[in-house]
């Protein structure tokens, strides 16, 4: 499956701002796919990511999870042993809303990988959170089940597969 945003922007042209959304310019890329695509998994937590082993844990074919780590910068949602075990299950990649750590170890793992930074310390771990309900962060709200398509351009959200 290839695809360019900009590409996908122009051609489904009346339908942004309604089905297919745009997500505010703010991630940094990471991982070794530079673009990526599938079907949305939320989860909505705060400095702890115990939900995120849970989810990378499942079968992720065709899947991206979308985490709303509320934007912190204090500690990593996401390192290199949470990115293999989600590029073993299958997953397509990660939008976090957060930051991430091992940030070289990851870019040498076959996933792709949306971050608003990186930081060296890892989360709590208490198992707080809720997984499977809309998000909403960077002008967008992320319904579990929509689509999201990544790659250098930016991140768009749609409610139908593009591809």
């Amino acid at each position: 499956m290839s695809f360019k945003t900009p590409d996908l922007c122009d051609e489904f042209e009346n339908e942004l701002g309604h089905g297919l959304r745009v997500v505010t310019p703010m991630f940094k890329r990471y991982g070794g796919r530079a673009a990526f695509s599938g079907q949305i998994v939320t989860l909505k937590l705060f400095e702890d990511n115990s939900l995120v082993r849970e989810a990378f844990g499942e079968n992720g074919t065709g899947k991206v999870l979308v985490i709303d780590g509320g934007g912190s910068l204090r500690c990593a949602l996401v390192g290199d042993q949470l990115a293999i075990l989600a590029n073993k299950n299958g997953w397509e990649g990660v939008v976090v809303y957060g930051c991430i750590r091992d940030s070289g170890d990851i870019n040498g793992i076959d996933i792709g990988v949306r971050a608003l930074d990186t930081h060296p310390q890892k989360s709590i771990k208490k198992g707080v959170g809720d997984k499977n309900i809309a998000v909403t962060f960077g002008g967008v709200t992320f319904q579990p089940g929509e689509w999201l398509y990544a790659d250098e351009d930016g991140v768009l959200v749609s409610a139908r597969s593009l591809t």
